[in-house]
């Protein structure tokens, strides 16, 4: 048994505890494709990685809450979402949306096939278009970005799972160039201040993640993103969303038997540190 190798592992391991919110009887979503696209591959890792409770309890709050910004912006008259870095994501079979929405997937071309293959069967709720592009081949994402832009149609870009992974200077790039598409409107991704190699899970993160290094780190994420031209429309702690939802936050298991011994207060706020943000252009 082996935990992440790459960063294409990740997909595999969020999958699985995104799908894990469908066996509760509370569920507030039902995403059973995700099971489908991870494979024994992907529950080996979740396996592997632990995160327990904790982890499903986080891609449950995160997956809520991008969901709502979605269809805030849909109501807002966004007629297009492109998903970045779309990974295992299989929000085109089961968001149900008020309007007739285009949603384009775009991810590493390998990685779309295996998706096209596993998916092929399936029917989704939208009009659903992938493509394989290399978003950190800049020229050719460029040439991408300029091809969605010659429709100028009201976009939102999602990067759900994707700056954690990205430099400082490679998510300063991206904020730019999403800034210079007249299409795009919102932007929507999860956030954590501070960084997410910090507070709680700082060892476990060090080493469990150590081939799919989480290197973005910024103390304050918001001041960050105004910097690069972009302001605040929504956002939320997973922590908000949480009691929301009337859901408590699950308990890790990082650290096996002392992860017992983490105050509750600590874990209140580590929660409050993490969630997710809908920017809009600020001129």
């Amino acid at each position: 048994m082996s935990g992440i190798k790459d960063v294409s592992d990740t997909a595999l391991w969020v999958a699985v505890h995104r799908a894990c919110e469908g066996t509760r009887p509370d569920a507030l979503y039902k995403d059973p494709l995700s099971l489908k696209l991870a494979g024994p591959r992907g529950e080996q890792i979740a396996k592997k990685m632990a995160g327990g409770d904790f982890m499903s309890w986080m891609m449950a709050m995160r997956t809520v809450a991008i969901d709502n910004m979605i269809i805030s912006a849909v109501n807002s008259g966004i007629t297009r979402i492109v998903n970045l870095g779309a990974g295992l994501d299989t929000r085109p079979y089961r968001l149900k949306l008020s309007v007739q929405v285009s949603w384009l997937e775009v991810d590493f071309p390998g990685l779309i096939d295996h998706k096209n293959n596993l998916l092929k069967s399936e029917m989704p709720l939208l009009p659903l278009t992938r493509v394989g592009v290399n978003l950190t081949d800049l020229n050719e994402r460029q040439r991408f970005f300029d091809e969605l832009n010659a429709t100028n149609e009201p976009t939102l870009i999602l990067t759900e799972g994707v700056l954690p992974y990205l430099s400082n200077p490679d998510v300063e790039s991206l904020a730019k160039s999403l800034h210079q598409l007249s299409c795009v409107k919102y932007w929507v991704h999860d956030y954590r201040q501070g960084g997410y190699a910090s507070g709680i899970p700082k060892l476990w993160i060090m080493w469990r993640m150590r081939h799919a290094q989480m290197v973005f780190k910024v103390e304050n994420w918001f001041q960050y993103f105004a910097g690069l031209g972009w302001k605040v429309k929504e956002s939320t702690t997973l922590k908000e969303e949480s009691d929301r939802c009337g859901r408590s936050i699950g308990r890790p298991d990082w650290f096996g038997l002392f992860s017992f011994i983490i105050p509750p207060e600590r874990m209140d706020a580590y929660s409050r540190q993490l969630g997710v943000v809908m920017l809009e252009k600020a001129t």
